[in-house]
């Protein structure tokens, strides 16, 4: 894939999306891309208060082409140098951006979309998009007051497994010079506890050195130019990477194809995350 791909991000005048503008020009402008802007929709007019305040007009007469200006004029308000292109597609909006990852170094979305759900949960289309892009995605959480604010904690979070989710977090970690949290849970099933005093803890311990070992092999290679730590945890993946996330400005984990399954395979572990995040969450598929 060619290094000098846009980023592209996914807006439609929400609250959730105005904040994934924010994020995706902080990050084409630390990689010195590109920002493309893209307003896909099925309506005509866009029904919302938030652009609507910003442009002091009624919901009603915000149209597709308002939506995109108004992203493009808050990028270039964030970041003057910055290129950016706004486009307008009628098309679903999972359709649209998952067609547009071809042909993006890195794809933003909000959590979600113009429908009064609460926030707190993870939209159709960023979860379609998350599932079935072919760029890493990353899903904009936290900052609950319409501004993106990176950088708060100074941390890049991985959850260690795949070599490119390990690739994207060392590069991100770099980009933004803080160090970067590698994380391997793991847990003791209960058929192998016991009673004896004498043995009670060891199967625990060989289960917490079987995830030391398998950091640390996953890490063998890792650059030098990042400051690194290593943390074992006990517990669900899920839970101890959410957990994480609230002293992380991104927590990054990875997703396989399925051979007999359209897209990426978002198990259990990447549907807890993208659901209860306190951060930004990058998807990142890995290479079979």
């Amino acid at each position: 894939m060619s290094t000098d791909l846009p980023v592209v991000v996914g807006v439609d005048g929400s609250e959730p999306s105005l904040r994934a503008v924010d994020w995706a020009s902080d990050e084409a402008a630390l990689r010195g891309l590109p920002l493309r802007i893209v307003n896909a929709c099925l309506w005509e007019r866009y029904e919302g208060a938030a652009l609507a305040q910003d442009l002091g007009k009624p919901s009603s007469e915000v149209l597709p082409q308002d939506v995109v200006e108004g992203a493009v004029r808050r990028a270039s308000a964030r970041h003057p140098e910055l290129k950016v292109t706004p486009e307008v597609v009628f098309e679903e909006p999972e359709y649209a951006l998952v067609r547009e990852s071809r042909d993006a170094s890195v794809l933003v979305t909000g959590t979600r979309g113009r429908s009064g759900m609460a926030e707190t949960l993870l939209g159709s289309v960023s979860l379609a998009v998350a599932g079935h892009a072919h760029c890493p995605v990353i899903v904009v959480r936290g900052s609950h007051d319409n501004q993106a604010r990176s950088g708060r904690h100074g941390r890049v979070v991985v959850g260690a497994g795949g070599k490119s989710a390990l690739d994207f977090a060392f590069a991100e970690a770099a980009r933004r010079g803080v160090p970067l949290e590698a994380i391997r849970a793991w847990r003791c099933p209960a058929h192998e506890t016991t009673d004896h005093p004498l043995l009670a803890g060891e199967p625990a311990r060989l289960h917490e050195q079987q995830a030391v070992d398998v950091l640390d092999a996953a890490l063998r290679d890792a650059p030098t130019d990042v400051e690194l730590h290593r943390r074992t945890v006990e517990g669900p993946a899920g839970t101890v990477l959410a957990g994480a996330s609230d002293h992380a400005d991104l927590l990054v984990i990875g997703a396989r194809r399925h051979p007999r399954h359209f897209g990426l395979q978002l198990g259990r572990v990447a549907h807890r995350v993208l659901h209860h995040s306190a951060c930004p969450v990058a998807i990142v598929p890995e290479q079979e």
